[in-house]
């Protein structure tokens, strides 16, 4: 009898540990969409010229020895709208140690109006003929990729990103 009880409990303890492994696993997956598609960290950069809101032309490479937070974003994307507030906190916070620049991939909607109705002061351009959205491989918006002074990328996040992530990504580069 003491052998079954035995043998019972060194099964149901096997049993949960590898329940326990595999949900770690799990989380550990879910918990960083950040590699799961477009272009790799380690890589470098592509260049692109864009028009601004304002029709002046922007270069990534014009940002060459400064941290850029490169943003993919839509009008209709409820995500983007959701981060739009916490990118313009970033940038007012922390506007003189990185340049931000959101990449609007629906230039064919009123995106000037949408700024203002989300009151946006960060630099906003527009992929009209999405170069930049096939360069940087854009699968799912909003995309951000974290390019460091050499312009390298160090990091990207899918979907909507808090405050806290950006100052957490920005911190480590």
């Amino acid at each position: 009898m003491f052998k079954k009880m035995f043998a019972a409990a060194v099964l149901l303890i096997i049993t949960t540990a590898i329940f326990v492994v595999q949900a770690v696993e799990k989380d550990e997956v879910e918990s960083h969409p950040v590699n799961q598609t477009g272009l790799g960290i380690g890589l470098k950069a592509p260049d692109f010229e864009l028009k601004n809101l304002q029709g002046e032309t922007v270069k990534l490479s014009d940002y060459s020895g400064k941290k850029v937070m490169l943003n993919f974003w839509a009008t209709w994307c409820p995500p983007c709208k959701a981060e739009m507030p916490d990118i313009q906190k970033f940038y007012t916070q922390r506007g003189n140690e990185i340049v931000i620049l959101a990449v609007n991939i629906d230039p064919q909607s009123d995106v000037a109006g949408f700024a203002e109705e989300m009151r946006v002061n960060f630099p906003i351009l527009l992929d009209v003929n999405e170069k930049a959205s096939n360069d940087y491989q854009i699968i799912t918006i909003p995309t951000t990729f974290f390019i460091d002074e050499e312009g390298i990328i160090r990091n990207k996040y899918l979907s909507a990103m808090s405050l806290e992530i950006m100052n957490q990504y920005i911190d480590e580069m």
